[in-house]
């Protein structure tokens, strides 16, 4: 079951990775894209995966999830294997967690990734006008919210215009509603249902956001499926009509994900086709 937006009908690029691509990409591990700082665990980190004779490619940016308490670049190696071999450099960012930080610092994390993006990747064969980004989960209510409140990125000189498009995986969008911060630990956005709601996606709606393609999994739970949808139209009632979702049937809230690393499957393939359709306009 696939629900589109502008972007038309069912997505019908095929994305495989070639053995020899894959064994060419070159990584560049723990980057410090926070050099004033030294993070514990190497959370100011991030890794890059240059395809083969990258010259001027898109660029991709991933965050991960793990309700911003867990998870490391270290095991999304595949995320950038995968678009690496699409033919884009791919960047794989670690960020701070909860309980050691609470919002806003994992998004101020987000942003001083992507800002380092874009002043450096043309080094690594990227072009920093063909950003994208796109995570899981947590990760994509990150890259979200970067695209949507233009105060993170505005802190180094960057506006959400900079990013070219977004697709979150499963992402949620409005903190203040049940299966977030009222139902999680309150390490990570405080008690404050005022702020609860300042740190939300949706917070934020407006027209002319960079294009988003929200995908999901069947198998998510009610409410992060219901975000979905009301975050689409909401979009939509402000006058954004760039705007996709898309469910992914057959997975649940992490095989949504993690069975990118299984090669040719729905999820990577949808991303792909998002952003070859972004490129051509």
């Amino acid at each position: 079951m696939i629900h589109m937006g502008l972007i038309g009908g069912a997505f019908g690029f095929t994305m495989t990775v070639p053995v020899a691509m894959a064994a060419q990409v070159r990584v560049v591990k723990d980057i410090d894209y926070v050099p004033g700082a030294e993070y514990a665990d190497g959370k100011d980190r991030l890794d890059v995966f240059v395809p083969p004779e990258a010259k001027s490619a898109p660029v991709m940016v991933s965050f991960y999830g793990g309700a911003l308490h867990d998870g490391d670049k270290s095991e999304q190696s595949y995320i950038g294997q995968r678009f690496a071999g699409a033919g884009y450099v791919t960047v794989v960012a670690n960020y701070r967690h909860s309980p050691g930080v609470q919002h806003p610092a994992h998004v101020q994390d987000a942003a001083a990734a992507v800002a380092w993006v874009k002043k450096n990747i043309a080094q690594y064969g990227g072009d920093p006008s063909k950003i994208f980004l796109t995570g899981h989960s947590a990760g994509a209510y990150l890259l979200t919210l970067l695209m949507l409140d233009p105060t993170y990125l505005a802190a180094h000189g960057m506006k959400p215009a900079d990013i070219r498009g977004g697709a979150p995986v499963s992402a949620f969008f409005y903190v203040e509603r049940t299966g977030v911060a009222p139902d999680r630990p309150k390490d990570t956005w405080g008690t404050d249902p005022t702020k609860w709601k300042s740190a939300s996606p949706a917070s934020y709606v407006r027209a002319n956001v960079p294009p988003l393609l929200l995908l999901y999994a069947d198998g998510d739970d009610a409410w992060r499926r219901q975000q979905q949808s009301d975050f689409a139209a909401d979009l939509r009632a402000a006058g954004d009509k760039d705007v996709a979702t898309q469910m992914i049937s057959g997975r649940n809230h992490l095989t949504v994900w993690y069975n990118i690393e299984k090669g040719e499957e729905e999820t990577s393939r949808a991303i792909v086709a998002f952003v070859e359709k972004v490129l051509k306009r």
